[in-house]
């Protein structure tokens, strides 16, 4: 048992990130060449899906949420010139396409509809029922394709001993069989916006000193991505926008990157261990950018310690109150439906820590 303020505390957690890091790495190796094979095979059985390309160093469409839980984005292909809806209109459709007497309900914080006639070119497929109802694209079927397609390539590309098929809908995941364990994926259709920044997304606060205005732009200067994840309406993603801001992080010499992998690995090995937890690596990441944002001087991030402290503290709130905003879609809270049983251990435990702050990892 190590105390947080012994001086070889942060020697002791960034060991373990090493190792953490170097088992991902190869994890990671492994599963993106299983889905640039799938996704190829699938790209040409059908147009409209892009194949994951392989990449010798970071790949941004596979995301580590925890050890053995990845998502992959699957970037959709003929439909550009985006812009946003020009009036509001109500739906009356089901799933099938049967009329519905009342409205569905509208998008929430994160969600969108999205219409085929927002872009200014689409290729003809998009307008098939297979994926369209009304002139909306609508994911629940845009998901149904998908999944089809990625059952017929498993099977095309003889991965069947190595990758199955998971029953979560309508989510299309898949169990992956790796030198270091079985990992889960959740293989989501993304439709990449380059070319604007979603009007959803009222940020940044005036008067923020961090980041600053000219880091602004070039997060804003990516753009934004519509996932298909639920059965009616869009989600909103900005992980490239994410991945440019942690990036460029620490330029002035702080210690915020390791204060997040430290965090992170306090989550996996002692707080939120489990193969599908409450709080992810992306949770943490948020909580790291609104710490930056009220702490944006560089004074406030040159002692480990202290700094790690700031965000336990910060993450204790939001677990205890249920609740963390979006970064950049701050009507979000994306604890909202996250187990209250789960979150309630958590903060117990994050209590426990800042009352006696001492690290014992495995």
């Amino acid at each position: 048992m190590k105390s947080l303020m012994e001086g070889n505390l942060e020697d002791c957690l960034l060991n373990k990130v090493d190792l953490r890091r170097q088992w991902i790495s190869q994890m990671v190796e492994e599963v993106q060449k299983i889905v640039h094979h799938l996704t190829t095979e699938i790209s040409y059985q059908d147009i409209r899906f892009q194949a994951v390309l392989y990449s010798d160093t970071y790949n941004e469409n596979i995301k580590v949420l925890a050890p053995t839980q990845l998502l992959v984005t699957v970037p959709m292909r003929g439909l550009a010139g985006y812009r946003e809806a020009r009036q509001q209109r109500w739906r009356y459709y089901t799933l099938q396409g049967a009329r519905l007497p009342c409205p569905l309900r509208d998008p929430e914080g994160l969600q969108q509809w999205l219409e085929v006639e927002q872009f200014l070119k689409s290729l003809w497929q998009w307008h098939e029922a297979d994926v369209n109802i009304d002139g909306d694209i609508v994911p629940a079927k845009v998901l149904q394709v998908f999944r089809k397609l990625v059952e017929n390539a498993i099977d095309t590309c003889h991965l069947s001993g190595k990758v199955s098929m998971l029953m979560d809908r309508p989510a299309v995941r898949v169990a992956v069989e790796t030198s270091t364990g079985r990992v889960e994926l959740e293989l989501t259709p993304s439709v990449e916006i380059p070319t604007a920044w979603s009007k959803k997304a009222r940020w940044p606060s005036c008067l923020k000193r961090w980041p600053s205005a000219e880091r602004v732009q070039c997060i804003k200067s990516f753009g934004f991505s519509l996932l298909a994840c639920s059965n009616y309406h869009w989600q909103l993603s900005f992980l490239r926008a994410e991945q440019v801001l942690l990036e460029q992080l620490d330029e002035d010499g702080g210690c915020r990157r390791k204060c997040l992998q430290a965090m992170r690995q306090m989550k996996e090995d002692v707080w939120c261990p489990g193969k599908r937890p409450v709080i992810t690596s992306y949770h943490l990441q948020t909580v790291l950018f609104w710490t930056c944002e009220k702490y944006p001087h560089p004074k406030d991030w040159r002692v480990f310690s202290r700094a790690f402290l700031r965000l336990v503290r910060k993450l204790h709130k939001c677990v205890s109150q249920h609740f963390l905003k979006h970064y950049f879609v701050r009507k979000s809270n994306l604890l909202r439906y996250a187990s209250s049983g789960e979150l309630g251990a958590l903060a117990q435990k994050l209590t426990f820590f800042l009352k006696n702050p001492q690290i014992s990892l495995p």
